[in-house]
């Protein structure tokens, strides 16, 4: 997909100067925290420490297609399987102390490394499963015509508690104003959701996107594509 947006100058070159000032000055002042987080989920999950999963980034002027990078994240779930090695469901793997990790976002704090990196920034769409591509309609893909975000119009909205339609408006109506203004309010809100820990949805409790999306293709509320491979 590929999409012409007239940017504002704090977009074009404030924005990202921002994200890497920012983020390299939290690192380096921090850096005893990310140790400290580091030692305690060795400890307490073994490792390796770093979660890593392959997120879309921002579409790519020259493909049209979102990059796809690795996002880093604290690990805060074990890999206990059951007997026959597959692994158990999330809300089993989930600890008490991944839970917290969770509920303070301290597992998100290794995401400044992709902001340092420019695969993300302070403020955007949040970025999910890259699974989740294909099932997105012309206008949910637009949530990828900015850098993906730590957090976002969507997180300050309800979080993950907020339905998938919802999240998506929230994401593209961030496209579509992104500003300074918007983007210090985005900021302020979201220290607050963090410190009423409000809002907070567990692993697997909200379902999966390409779930939700084929029960509306069989409910005709959303068109099917027209080449779909509904293979997982």
């Amino acid at each position: 997909m590929q999409e012409k947006r007239k940017r504002t100058i704090y977009e074009k070159y404030i924005k990202r100067l921002l994200d890497v000032v920012l983020s390299l000055l939290i690192l380096l002042a921090f850096w005893w925290v990310y140790a400290i987080l580091a030692i305690l989920v060795r400890v307490k999950m073994g490792s390796p420490v770093i979660f890593v999963h392959e997120r879309p980034g921002m579409i790519d002027p020259a493909t049209g297609k979102e990059r796809i990078f690795k996002m880093y994240k604290f690990r805060s779930m074990t890999n206990e399987t059951d007997e026959n090695g597959v692994l158990l469901p999330n809300s089993v793997r989930l600890t008490k102390f991944g839970r917290k990790l969770r509920a303070t976002s301290l597992d998100e704090l290794p995401e400044l490394f992709n902001i340092l990196k420019g695969d993300m920034s302070f403020i955007g769409p949040r970025p999910l499963s890259e699974k989740y591509l294909k099932y997105y309609t012309e206008e949910e893909h637009k949530r990828h015509l900015v850098r993906p975000g730590l957090t976002g119009l969507a997180q300050v909205h309800g979080r993950t508690a907020a339905n998938w339609e919802k999240r998506f408006a929230y994401d593209i109506e961030y496209v579509n104003h992104t500003t300074f203004l918007v983007d210090v309010k985005i900021v302020l809100d979201t220290i607050v959701q963090v410190l009423k820990h409000s809002d907070i949805v567990e692993a697997g409790q909200q379902g999966n996107f390409y779930d939700y999306r084929q029960k509306q293709w069989d409910e005709g509320i959303v068109p099917r594509p027209a080449q779909t491979d509904d293979a997982l």
